[in-house]
């Protein structure tokens, strides 16, 4: 039986992140619109460090270049840093285009 898009959550904790810093409004339910720092992003998902009030389970869409809308829901959550999970991976070839615009030093992105 093939693994697939099936990933473990131990999985996606591995996938590559990358260093950024992005702010961004997040649309979230019942909180309103939301200001969150995006600390580091991955195809995967992205980390805040200013997550005060939200919760595990909680979701939000931001906006990112190329892609645009996409909605994301809270893994886990400790102090002011959270990790957030996207409810589809970005494709590969648009995942190293929103890199090298929101991280334009080389010398802090990863090996491709």
């Amino acid at each position: 039986m093939s693994a697939g898009a099936n990933r473990s959550l131990t999985d996606l904790r591995r996938a590559a992140r990358y260093p950024v810093d992005f702010p961004v409004m997040a649309e979230h339910r019942s909180l309103g619109d939301l200001k969150l720092h995006v600390a580091n992003l991955s195809a995967h998902g992205f980390m805040v460090d200013n997550a005060e009030g939200l919760q595990r389970g909680d979701r939000v869409i931001i906006r990112l270049p190329l892609v645009g809308r996409i909605e994301a829901y809270v893994i886990w959550a400790r102090d002011e840093r959270a990790g957030f999970q996207f409810e589809r991976i970005i494709r590969l070839d648009d995942f190293i285009a929103i890199i090298d615009e929101l991280q334009p030093n080389p010398r802090l992105r990863r090996l491709r």
